[in-house]
């Protein structure tokens, strides 16, 4: 992302924005916005005056400015220091700037962070509605729960190599593959019959197997025709936290020892 802006320079090839380098273009909020530091803003600014000052930089009047400062829902402290406001505050203010120029590009690096409860779902509706409105949204996060619901698609890096490049339905399809999860009283017996009809079966020790290999109505017939006692039987989905680490298992740099 700061290459994209230009603040950083790339070891070879080049980031363009709508064909041209960041740096070639005239009043460049209006072409991409981004969040990339929510403790950018001067501490001792008020967030309206923040604003101002970049909106005079692009040309821009203190309508627009107003205007994202309630769209961030910031109207009641937009008079306050930025050095005063929380993170969650931080970030909603780092939005209103990336929206001062309308863009059609946005780019935001950890967008949750610091947001209450209240401040998560705002974001995913926000988000949402940006891409709804036919803006390209390009979100760097950790968060993978928060992203599963939004994303379109998905780009998963590891130790500076493209690991992913695909749609978050093709991503989450590919990581639950054909996978069954069952509950028994009876996972012994359970074990025995699957396996001989080619299933692959774990269990997890609470009670719950999962099996791959074989479709659900055809777990469901084998057991049933042996008498064999489970109570539920589901498709398994993958989580897109789950295909994450199963995809990055080889490219983490840091692992920590699991806790006893």
């Amino acid at each position: 992302m700061r290459v994209i802006l230009g603040l950083d320079a790339a070891d070879e090839g080049a980031a363009l924005v709508g064909g041209r380098p960041y740096r070639t273009l005239r009043q460049p909020l209006s072409h991409v916005g981004s969040l990339l530091d929510a403790a950018a803003p001067q501490p001792s600014r008020s967030a309206r005056n923040h604003l101002l000052w970049l909106a005079h930089s692009q040309g821009l009047d203190a309508s627009r400015v107003d205007a994202v400062i309630e769209q961030a829902g910031l109207q009641s402290a937009a008079r306050r220091k930025a050095g005063g406001y929380s993170l969650g505050m931080r970030q909603r203010l780092g939005i209103a700037a990336a929206m001062l120029g309308d863009p059609p590009v946005l780019m935001m690096d950890e967008p949750f962070n610091g947001m209450d409860p209240e401040g998560i779902i705002w974001m995913r509706g926000f988000l949402r509605s940006l891409a709804g409105q036919g803006r390209a949204v390009l979100v760097s996060s950790h968060l993978m729960t928060e992203l599963q619901d939004i994303a379109g698609h998905l780009v998963i890096v590891g130790r500076g190599k493209v690991i992913a490049d695909t749609s978050t339905r093709e991503l989450l399809a590919a990581a639950s593959g054909d996978r069954v999860r069952l509950r028994t009283t009876a996972a012994p017996e359970v074990t025995t019959v699957l396996e001989r009809a080619g299933a692959t079966v774990a269990a997890d020790g609470t009670g719950t197997l999962t099996v791959s290999g074989l479709a659900a109505e055809k777990v469901v017939a084998l057991l049933s025709a042996k008498a064999v006692p489970f109570s539920e039987v589901s498709a398994h989905h993958a989580s897109l936290e789950q295909a994450y680490l199963e995809l990055t298992r080889d490219a983490a740099e840091f692992q920590a020892e699991a806790a006893r």
